[in-house]
């Protein structure tokens, strides 16, 4: 009977540690809890906790400005801490993807991989503005199949779509977005294939390991 329990045990453990389905659609129908180990970052502490290892990327002269009008907040990359790569803006896909988020750039190279970080006080979350197309980045909570709740930067306002709680944890020095809309994390696609391959997506109930952390560096000007 001892022997039966431990393998169980081991078999469980073994579950939880495993990676996310790439294909499993996400269900909506409870929210993701904190993180353990994980601290809610306000608007007033993401300079802070950002600049505390002086990680910054400036972009190369390509052509591609990555300046952008200024904010409370800051404006930032998200590299993907799965793939070390940078989250850029598609904006030239074609739709229904068009301005789809995808962790795939090896370099800050301008305002394809920028976002501003915005605070909203009266909700506590941040809405994020690309710097390539100047729009807020939605989570696609009515799309189906392996697109659906991607992070697509396509919003002129920010709502409940557009909003996210930012998280960082000082231990692993990595951050993790969980949306407002369906109180999952965003995780990046890494197992997928074609076009939405590395896409960013708001689907795991908890941060479970690489998929869901990414580094923030502040973009230099």
């Amino acid at each position: 009977m001892t022997s039966a329990l431990l393998s169980l045990s081991a078999l469980l453990a073994a579950s939880a540690l495993a990676a996310p389905a790439a294909g499993a659609a996400p269900q909506n129908d409870k929210p993701a809890a904190a993180p353990a180990g994980w601290e809610r970052v306000d608007g007033a502490e993401l300079a802070r906790f950002a600049g505390s290892d002086r990680r910054t990327e400036a972009p190369a002269a390509t052509g591609r400005s990555a300046s952008a009008q200024a904010d409370d907040s800051g404006t930032f990359a998200l590299k993907s801490a799965r793939n070390g790569k940078f989250t850029a803006t598609e904006k030239n896909y074609a739709a229904p993807n068009t301005g789809v988020l995808r962790a795939r750039s090896a370099a800050v190279t301008g305002a394809w991989e920028g976002f501003a970080f915005e605070w909203h006080e009266a909700t506590q979350t941040y809405a994020l503005k690309s710097l390539a197309n100047n729009r807020y980045v939605a989570v696609e909570g009515n799309y189906t199949g392996n697109a659906q709740n991607v992070l697509r930067a396509r919003s002129t306002g920010a709502g409940t779509w557009e909003r996210f709680t930012l998280y960082y944890n000082e231990d692993v020095d990595r951050w993790a977005l969980q949306s407002a809309l369906n109180g999952r994390f965003v995780a990046m696609e890494n197992s997928y294939t074609g076009s939405l391959q590395y896409a960013l997506r708001a689907r795991s109930l908890e941060v479970t390991g690489s998929w869901e952390q990414f580094e923030l560096f502040e973009i230099a000007g």
